[in-house]
């Protein structure tokens, strides 16, 4: 794999031509559009590929897949046009295999609420260890709200990826609510009655386990929070299942906040098999422009987890989208649209902006005017950024990454994903 920034006047026949590779399978890879126009400092993932197959009438994924010993679920990989379809054209050329150099293997989750585009959907699936449906919440009484997710589970196991069943502290309005968190966690009864009906789900839906996110816990309730993870470890555990926790992104046992309190690390770890970091959203939607995941603030996480938590227990939070805020920037007044990398690729296109790319941050970012003549800051991820955290597992030896989340469309994101790592 190679990460190419366009330069002013390059095309991508001009780019494929340099790099010796098929331009058209190069622009379907990296959602270039029909037109073929580019932003000056957008990447592009260029890929290489060793071994290449023509299809011919009456073939299918599967015949070719046993024919090269291969899985569907690697060609799906190899292909991104094919968009974790099934459908081949006789003529169609398909990659079996890459000249890739790999940092190892790894695990890899993604996060999707129900009404996610199907096709969306089925395009991400092939790169995923697993896919976690957002969220089953908690109503007043204790009890969880449901979820229709019964097509994302069958898409996910269409394509051989395993869902984790999400048990957070959101409500029917779709907040994260403390007191909804403190009742289970203080009321013996009412926590029964939740793990209970987990169970009850996780054993009716087929999970391969559970991923808690309890959010805002004050310090006085971090032991007990601790304490009901180890017990839903335990009763998931004796039937060979698996159970995670979130975790906020401190740097030190004595971090102040609400967020930071009720997440003690050791305890946490000590109690489940897993944890994701979410390594995300220092800029955000009410706050300043800046980098989703400046890089010097991910590591100083992740220097500080690994002294409370084992690697192999880590899974890296890692953002799949960014935000575009109007200027100037008034604390409490200016709110910043969350958009998809590509996204902001096509606004840069549209008003003929060229990408800078921070270095300390490892993030894109550009500034535009908008016809109402409002200026604009835009910070997201493309395949440099992304390259650069997802190395950070191979680096520190996690177990793997977690993508918030798969809602927005963004082929960068696995195609840096495959060509560093082969997926558990």
């Amino acid at each position: 794999m190679m990460i190419h920034v366009v330069r002013s006047g390059e095309s991508v026949g001009s780019i494929a031509a340099y790099y010796g590779t098929d331009p058209a399978r190069l622009a379907a890879d990296n959602a270039v559009p029909a037109g073929g126009a580019l932003a000056v400092g957008q990447t592009l993932v260029v890929r290489f590929p060793r071994q290449i197959h023509a299809v011919r009438t009456g073939e299918a994924l599967t015949s070719i897949a046993a024919a090269y010993g291969v899985t569907v679920r690697r060609l799906w990989r190899n292909n991104w046009s094919l968009g974790g379809m099934e459908r081949l054209t006789p003529g169609q050329t398909l990659v079996i295999s890459y000249f890739d150099e790999k940092l190892g293997a790894a695990a890899f989750n993604g996060y999707a609420y129900p009404y996610i585009d199907d096709a969306l959907l089925a395009s991400q699936l092939p790169y995923l260890t697993h896919m976690a449906p957002f969220t089953y919440g908690i109503n007043a009484s204790g009890g969880l709200l449901p979820l229709e997710d019964s097509a994302m589970l069958a898409a996910a196991r269409q394509r051989g990826t395993r869902p984790v069943m999400h048990l957070s502290t959101l409500t029917e309005s779709g907040q994260f609510d403390t007191q909804r968190a403190e009742l289970v966690l203080t009321d013996p009864g009412v926590q029964d009655q939740l793990v209970s009906e987990v169970l009850q789900t996780i054993r009716a839906k087929g999970y391969a386990g559970l991923d808690v996110d309890f959010e805002y816990l004050p310090g006085q309730l971090a032991q007990a929070y601790a304490a009901f993870l180890g017990r839903l470890q335990r009763l998931l555990r004796a039937q060979g299942l698996l159970v995670w926790a979130a975790l906020a992104p401190k740097t030190s046992a004595s971090q102040r906040g609400l967020l930071y309190e009720g997440h003690d690390y050791a305890a946490v770890s000590a109690a489940v098999d897993a944890v994701l970091l979410m390594t995300y959203e220092w800029g955000y939607t009410a706050g300043p422009p800046m980098a989703v995941a400046p890089l010097p603030n991910v590591r100083a996480v992740l220097d500080y987890a690994v002294t409370e938590i084992p690697p192999t227990k880590i899974f890296l939070g890692v953002p799949n989208y960014g935000y575009d805020w109007p200027l100037p920037f008034i604390q409490g007044v200016t709110r910043a649209q969350s958009i998809s990398n590509q996204r902001a690729i096509e606004l840069a296109v549209e008003h003929n902006i060229a990408i800078q790319y921070d270095e300390t941050a490892q993030s894109p970012f550009f500034h535009y005017t908008d016809a109402a003549g409002t200026v604009h800051e835009v910070w997201f991820e493309d395949a440099r950024s992304m390259s650069a955290k997802l190395s950070l597992v191979a680096e520190y030896g996690f177990q793997g990454a977690g993508f918030w989340n798969l809602m927005r469309p963004f082929s960068q994101t696995w195609l840096v994903l495959d060509s560093l790592y082969n997926i558990d």
